[in-house]
């Protein structure tokens, strides 16, 4: 069996954007100036004037495209009541650990500030994570619970620093005597 080298049925076309010494192709160039064009044309017809009054022919073999339809507007994110349960069970936690919890074996009163931070970290995950698909209510509640958490965490920092910046000097002028 014979192969004719001229054989047409096979060919490569060269895509690529840019020339070797890095300049954009003429064809890319074009191209580009094609895709700028086309939006401007057809910004004035309406779907069913375009599909019905265009005289271009189609291929033989090949279907006609069907019109792009607007993209549709995405719904509302409907409330869900466990996403406030998880919210504000986290929120409770970070509350606690900031107002302090009873050690159950000395029963003294401890503050875990870093505890805190965490649970406000991961709360702020959450409130990034799902942007975009809470109900207006629900990132209301995550903003207002955030905004909240952050300040008495704030405020509870500033105390403890405070605190044992006192508890150093007093160490200090005590060791003075």
């Amino acid at each position: 069996m014979a192969h004719d080298k001229n054989d047409e049925s096979f060919r490569v076309i060269d895509r690529r954007l840019f020339t070797e010494s890095g300049e954009l192709r003429p064809e890319a160039q074009e191209q580009a100036q094609k895709e700028k064009e086309a939006p401007k044309a057809g910004a004035g017809k309406t779907v069913a004037g375009s599909a019905a009054g265009s005289a271009a022919p189609v291929p033989a073999g090949k279907a006609p495209e069907p019109a792009a339809a607007p993209p549709a507007e995405k719904p509302a994110p409907l409330r869900s009541p466990y996403f406030d349960l998880l919210v504000r069970s986290l929120a409770n936690q970070a509350a606690m650990l900031l107002t302090g919890i009873q050690d159950p074996a000395t029963g003294q009163t401890m503050v875990d500030i870093e505890g805190a931070r965490e649970v406000i970290d991961m709360l702020d995950a959450l409130r990034e994570k799902t942007r975009g698909n809470l109900a207006p209510e629900e990132d209301q509640m995550l903003a207002d619970m955030l905004g909240s958490l952050k300040f008495s965490y704030l405020e509870m920092s500033k105390a403890a620093t405070t605190a044992a910046a006192e508890q150093v000097a007093g160490r200090k002028a005590a060791s003075r005597r």
